[in-house]
């Protein structure tokens, strides 16, 4: 049998929030939708935990995947880093 892991789940591009755990970055996703009553865009985010295999810093742009649970938060993986954070 196969191991298809390379091209299944979703993938979604991110700002990484922190980078402060072992091997774990949280990201975070923006998104905007219409409001159904008021018609006004707002936007929301929300937080998601991956595994950091590519080393990506705070503030970096990054694309994760979807993939199996790894432990109790992690269900993404990293697959690119797509802008590095400018260095202060």
């Amino acid at each position: 049998m196969k191991n298809n892991t390379n091209n299944t789940g979703k993938t979604f591009i991110g700002q990484v929030v922190s980078d402060k755990m072992a091997n774990t970055i949280v990201v975070e996703l923006e998104y905007t939708n219409r409001h159904p009553k008021y018609k006004k865009i707002v936007t929301k985010h929300k937080n998601i935990y991956s595994d950091n295999k590519l080393s990506a810093k705070t503030g970096d742009t990054v694309k994760v995947r979807e993939t199996r649970p790894t432990s109790k938060l992690k269900r993404f993986t990293l697959v690119e880093i797509i802008k590095k954070a400018i260095a202060q």
